[in-house]
């Protein structure tokens, strides 16, 4: 057993360390929130932090993740941050299907906490690996600035 230190709790794994993070997450561990999209690291669903990064989990081997600190979307109602960006999520109505929300809500708070105010370029950027199939793009977006704008106190 290899244990993980996932939303601040240490889970056990018995998966070899070459096994995806998102197979243990959701097959081993039952946490459903990150999703599987591509199985190539290119659509974002499957976005979780591992130290703070947002981390493409469907090809981060488990082994790799030993030892760090590692936080899925189920952790994020525990942090202020991740509060915020959902709470921004549903007050501009962000989710149309909502398959990809997870990874995005993922990438957006990992932005928001290494760049407090972005501006749309640098949102565009940080978002750029997390595809929506349905195109909410501009929502995400506004979604971002009135979180960013909340975090900085301004009244929004």
């Amino acid at each position: 057993m290899t244990p993980l230190k996932i939303n601040e709790q240490t889970r056990q794994t018995s998966a070899s360390d070459e096994t995806p993070l998102l197979w243990v997450l959701r097959d081993e561990l039952s946490m459903t929130g990150t999703k599987f999209g591509c199985g190539m690291a290119l659509c974002g669903a499957c976005t979780v932090h591992v130290n703070g990064q947002a981390t493409r989990a469907c090809l981060t081997p488990v082994g790799s993740t030993k030892g760090q600190a590692i936080h899925t979307i189920e952790h994020m109602h525990n942090d202020k941050v991740g509060r915020v960006v959902q709470q921004a999520w549903v007050d501009l109505n962000v989710a149309q299907c909502g398959y990809c929300q997870a990874g995005q809500i993922m990438s957006a708070v990992a932005l928001l906490k290494t760049t407090p105010r972005p501006n749309d370029l640098q949102i565009d950027n940080a978002m750029s690996g997390n595809l929506c199939r349905c195109g909410t793009y501009p929502r995400i977006r506004a979604a971002i600035h009135l979180a960013a704008r909340r975090l900085a106190g301004d009244k929004a």
